[in-house]
């Protein structure tokens, strides 16, 4: 077992010493075999953990330079590392000894999908781990044996059990990589097929519950298969031909009896925008990469938003090209929500009639009797579908199980039953051909705007207190940003915490690119490439072990949601 003679010293040195003097210990400790780095010290045992890594010269670790060929082959490898690194240490560590935080050591928790981490880095000749511990102590003075035991002895097993390659299990290393390149074979395929989402065949959809992102029983979930119509194949490099329904670029309508799978399918196919780890269920569920869910939101911030395409001749002549609102109801969040994504660069919308507002969605032909349409300002968008794909290319996937008006402006209708879907789509046509009394369409003049919205960086500030920057994730689905929360409970395709972490990070860098000039999507797409290029290290100007890969609609989302933003 590698020793650190150096460490063990200072340990000794600082023992039953108030616990400031364990930030003795920063900086890097020679184990020969491997490197570890104390990046930052907690205060005290009671404060958030200290952030420590482990860096391993690939001359040591000796896995094979195949993992490393391309970019794709080193995020399935980070990833997998991230695992066995987080399943070794909850075999070795003990708990939670002494005072406040002590004894806890821990990785940031990956999720189901494979997606680029902080957690693991590779390095150009190493590979570099980071994690979290809380130093011990036994009250605030410093328990040099205890911290001995994890820096001298937990975490030096953990390395040996999880950083070397003969050490791993090489099968599942490599059908792990293998499973994450097939995975993106598929998705790169996507557009030449005309398709905007893959679901394979025996794919299990349904998870535990609506939080718990695990698969439910394979024993109890029912398998995947692909109507025959709509069944495609891709050859993909490793697991060979892989056959599974194709969803078609232009409108599709799921519909279906309740209960039958619906809005299942749908939230695997809005997860399909990342790969998934074997044995998740979802390994072949590939989904356009810039699809976007879509829902109403109530009570959220709207900023100058133009949503006359959707809205317009609103009461007190408030001027919808322009509409801002701290308060949105279901029907102008829904419509910002639509615009906002298309300024993010949406490609498919995928919606939900059971979290859509309704009269956003249709307004069927007697409320059509009822209320004229000079007195509606809503045009709903069954009456902009259409205008969205034959003018901008933009797909939509929409989940209707009680407005057959969807029908007239579908090109693919897909009908669930005990959680396998049919191709109904001439069936349908059919039904809706012998329907002499349809509703009128309410296209109106305003066509889509050109989608440039300027951010202010002056409302823009992540400060609280004496703290320049304070920003952090205390719960699922909200960030802390200077004095105020962003909410992104509604925004349904953020992967967790750490996600939200780094894009609260992000916004906060986006500031050097915020001139007066640039548009949202310019510092997104400006701010990506950075990430892309340096990795997400750029984001922070430390080293963090809890930061997660995201998207533009995501990062855009969340700068849309900041209450404080001002657009010039």
């Amino acid at each position: 077992m590698p020793e650190c003679p150096g460490l063990k010293k200072a340990l000794q040195r600082i023992n039953n010493k108030s616990y400031p003097a364990y930030k003795d210990l920063k900086g890097p400790h020679d184990f020969g075999d491997f490197s570890l780095i104390l990046d930052h010290i907690q205060g005290d045992p009671f404060a958030s953990p200290s952030r420590i890594r482990v860096r391993i010269s690939d001359d040591v670790s000796k896995f094979p330079d195949w993992f490393f060929e391309n970019t794709d082959r080193i995020t399935a490898f980070d990833d997998y590392i991230a695992r066995v690194f987080e399943t070794a240490l909850k075999k070795k560590s003990g708990g939670k000894k002494g005072s406040g935080k002590s004894g806890i050591i821990y990785i940031d928790p990956p999720g189901q999908e494979i997606i680029k981490r902080s957690s693991v880095v590779k390095k150009a000749d190493s590979t570099e781990v980071r994690f979290f511990i809380g130093l011990p102590a036994r009250g605030r003075r410093i328990d040099s044996a205890a911290a001995a035991e994890m820096l001298l002895g937990i975490i030096p097993e953990v390395v040996a059990l999880s950083l070397y390659y003969e050490k791993n299990d090489k099968d599942a290393l490599c059908n792990h990589v293998r499973h994450y390149e097939d995975a993106e074979f598929i998705r790169s395929g996507l557009k030449d097929a005309d398709l905007i989402a893959f679901v394979a065949d025996g794919a299990h959809l349904p998870r535990r519950s609506g939080i718990d992102d695990r698969p439910m029983a394979f024993g109890t979930a029912v398998p995947f298969s692909s109507a025959e119509s709509l069944r495609v194949t891709f050859d993909t490099p490793y697991s060979g031909i892989i056959s599974g329904m194709g969803i078609p670029e232009g409108v599709t309508l799921i519909t279906g009896g309740g209960y039958h799978g619906k809005s299942t399918l749908l939230r695997a196919i809005e997860r399909g925008i990342y790969p998934h780890i074997p044995g998740d269920g979802r390994e072949f569920i590939v989904t356009d990469p810039d699809a976007v869910k879509i829902r109403s939101e109530d009570g959220r911030r709207i900023e100058s938003v133009d949503i006359s395409p959707f809205i317009s001749n609103l009461p007190f002549r408030e001027d919808s090209r322009r509409f801002s609102t701290d308060n949105a109801s279901g029907s102008t969040s829904q419509a910002a929500n639509i615009i906002e994504s298309i300024e993010a660069g949406a490609k498919v919308f995928l919606i939900d009639e059971d979290t859509s507002a309704t009269n956003f969605m249709i307004r069927d032909k007697r409320m059509q009797k009822l209320i004229s349409k000079e007195n509606e300002p809503i045009t709903p968008f069954i009456d902009r579908i259409r205008e969205l794909y034959d003018d901008f290319g933009i797909s939509s996937v929409v989940v209707a199980g009680g407005c057959g008006d969807y029908i007239d402006v579908a090109d693919t209708v897909i009908c669930m039953k005990d959680y396998h879907p049919f191709d109904v789509t001439k069936k349908a046509k059919d039904i809706a051909k012998q329907d002499r009394e349809k509703r009128t369409p309410e296209g109106q003049e305003e066509g889509f705007p050109y989608f440039s919205r300027v951010p202010d960086r002056r409302s823009i500030n992540a400060g609280k207190g004496k703290r320049p920057v304070k920003i952090s994730v205390k719960e699922t689905g909200r960030i802390e940003f200077g004095y105020e929360r962003i909410d992104m409970s509604a925004v349904e395709q953020v992967t967790g915490k750490s996600q939200l972490r780094a894009i609260g990070f992000a916004l906060h860098y986006s500031l050097k690119y915020m001139d007066g000039e640039r548009d949202i999507m310019e510092i997104a797409g400006m701010v990506l490439d950075d990430i892309t290029n340096s990795g997400l290290d750029v984001i922070y100007p430390g080293i963090r072990g809890d930061l997660d890969s995201f998207r533009k609609a995501e990062f855009c989302a969340a700068l849309n949601r900041l209450r404080t933003l001002e657009i010039l």
